[in-house]
């Protein structure tokens, strides 16, 4: 149980205040995150790594020379938002380009992908690294579906040596990428994780048993073996990892990991079985590490992790480093950082906007002002529809996002924006304060809309239209899914296609809009057949099955408050 808090949701921020009040030395606090509090060279690559908190030492830890420049913290178990990782992002950048590196989860990918399109669109090059190491959550077949859980570390590590090593961004994402390739990692888990404030874990497993190949997000394991002794377990983990050696491998680097209750002295007694198993199938581990390094709150259990060594890859991980959570070599010589941190927050301002755009500007912030109230009263719900097989979050979020983008919405237009500020700020917003890949999928939908109108005219209804299919287009480009896997997109397809046939057809918008918002909530309610293909309800598709996916019952609640909205503006 996790019980030291006093409000949930300033859990993950109070964290990260404490950690750079202990780790001073190593870190700098920035809004959203941390970066390296020693002076690093101009034009060095700045690996910039991060994710949800609830993972310490993931992802804060991490940070020092040899290691990352600087780390991005999302709430709880949920990813930062697109403006979270571009800001801290632009205080590590010095000139040389950025690696971004985060664990393979949909949202990580959405808010990191956009931030990272974000910066070039600055001129800063930047290069984006999914972790995707754990054999448990895809086949080797397709490698690019594992999840990244341990491996982070061991990824990290080689990016993070390259990095202080002088090599160019061309690089560095060279040696991440392999080492990424030539990492696996295994987990078990002996009892759930629970969340600041939860009355119960995420999931629990029967006493005298232990979940294998469980996720750090509280996702529960893809089945369950009695508890094993340490010889058994041993076996098993490396079992797992073997089965995927790399031919002529002889050295291997080795994390044995703690996810958050599991004590040392286990590890230790877990570690003398795993190194027998290793020497037996005729490796030679290089500087193991064991001990915590990627946690899960609470959450009592371990995995290992190899990296399958060749010369270059060796000589990285051997490099030195100096992080909170990890010490190798002697230590880099650095001085403190003495410039001064400068976040540019503030009061927004918006380019001169004509009568018309302010006017259709004001339009949109009454419409997201019915959709927050309607997400408002359907927190309860869509939290229930998504902890069917995933971790009950989605209401809440939609609640806040929503929110944050009405008031986003408003502030924009008392500062005379037209529409196409006033939607992009709403976006904004949105994905901000949601965070997770709710937050960054509705983020990515409304300023891709907003794309479609302009400062200078009113909002038309072809442009509306327009903005519709922005919108999907960039979602699903960012967010990788498809009709089918049971997402937000199965009914934002039907929605687009109809809207626009039916405006095709020569009816009014707001008759064309409530033909398409009927059919959103037709492909909604019938992704109950469907099985999840994406995120972390995937490995628990059966349970999934008979109930529809939250993010599709959302959308099409969205369309229909909208739908009444329109009605309202042409009576």
């Amino acid at each position: 149980m996790t019980t030291i808090f006093d409000a949930p949701e300033d859990f993950a921020t109070t964290a990260l205040a404490g950690f750079y009040a202990i780790h001073a030395r190593n870190a700098r606090l920035v809004k959203g995150g941390v970066v390296r509090s020693t002076k690093v060279p101009r034009g060095k690559v700045a690996v910039v790594i991060g994710g949800g908190s609830g993972h310490y030492p993931a992802f804060a830890g991490y940070v020092g020379p040899g290691l990352a420049d600087a780390a991005v913290a999302g709430d709880v178990f949920a990813s930062p938002s697109t403006a979270a990782v571009a800001r801290v992002c632009r205080h590590a950048d010095q000139g040389g380009g950025v690696l971004l590196g985060f664990g393979n989860y949909a949202g990580d990918v959405l808010n990191f992908g956009l931030a990272a399109e974000r910066l070039r669109g600055e001129g800063i090059d930047v290069r984006v690294l999914p972790v995707a190491d754990d054999v448990a959550s895809a086949p080797v077949e397709t490698p690019d579906r594992r999840r990244g859980i341990a491996g982070d570390l061991v990824v990290f590590k080689i990016a993070g040596a390259a990095a202080e090593a002088g090599k160019s961004l061309d690089e560095v994402e060279r040696l991440a990428r392999l080492a990424n390739e030539r990492t696996v990692s295994f987990g078990v888990a002996f009892g759930g994780c629970t969340l600041p404030g939860a009355a119960g874990p995420l999931f629990t497993v029967p006493k005298g048993q232990m979940a294998l190949g469980l996720g750090i997000h509280g996702e529960p394991g893809i089945s369950e073996e009695k508890i094993a002794t340490a010889g058994e377990l041993a076996k098993l983990l490396t079992g797992k990892l073997l089965a995927e050696r790399l031919a002529g491998t002889s050295k291997v680097a080795a994390v044995l990991n703690g996810l958050g209750s599991t004590k040392y002295e286990e590890l230790f007694v877990l570690w003398t079985k795993v190194a027998k198993e290793l020497a037996e199938a005729g490796l030679e581990v290089v500087d193991p590490e064991c001990g915590e390094f990627v946690t899960s709150l609470d959450m009592q259990g371990c995995s290992l992790s190899l990296l399958w060594l060749d010369e270059e890859l060796e000589a990285l991980w051997r490099a030195p480093c100096d992080a909170p959570v990890l010490r190798k070599g002697m230590i880099i010589a650095a001085e403190p950082a003495t410039e001064e941190i400068i976040e540019a927050e503030g009061r927004q301002s918006f380019s001169p906007a004509s009568s018309a755009s302010r006017d259709s500007g004001q339009c949109i912030a009454r419409l997201i002002g019915r959709i927050a109230d309607a997400l408002k009263d359907a927190e309860e719900e869509l939290g229930r529809i998504d902890a069917i097989a995933g971790d009950g979050d989605h209401g809440q979020g939609m609640r806040r996002g929503s929110a944050a983008a009405f008031d986003a919405a408003n502030a924009a237009v008392a500062a005379g924006a037209g529409a196409a500020s006033v939607l992009a700020a709403a976006g904004d917003a949105w994905a901000d304060r949601a965070g997770g890949t709710s937050g960054a999928i509705w983020g990515l939908a409304l300023r891709s809309w907003s794309n479609a109108f302009s400062d200078d005219e009113r909002a038309s209804d072809a442009a509306i239209i327009k903005g519709a299919r922005l919108a999907l287009d960039g979602v699903t480009r960012l967010g990788r899914a498809r009709i089918g896997d049971k997402t937000l997109v199965d009914a934002l397809v039907p929605f687009v296609e109809t809207l626009e046939e039916q405006a095709a057809s020569g009816k009014p918008l707001s008759e064309a809009w409530n033909l398409a918002a009927k059919a959103a909530k037709e492909a909604a309610d019938a992704t109950s057949s469907l099985t999840p293909k994406l995120g972390r309800a995937r490995p628990l598709a059966e349970r999934s099955i008979g109930h529809p996916d939250a993010g599709a019952i959302s959308l099409a609640l969205t369309a229909r408050v909208a739908a009444e909205f329109l009605k309202e503006a042409d009576a």
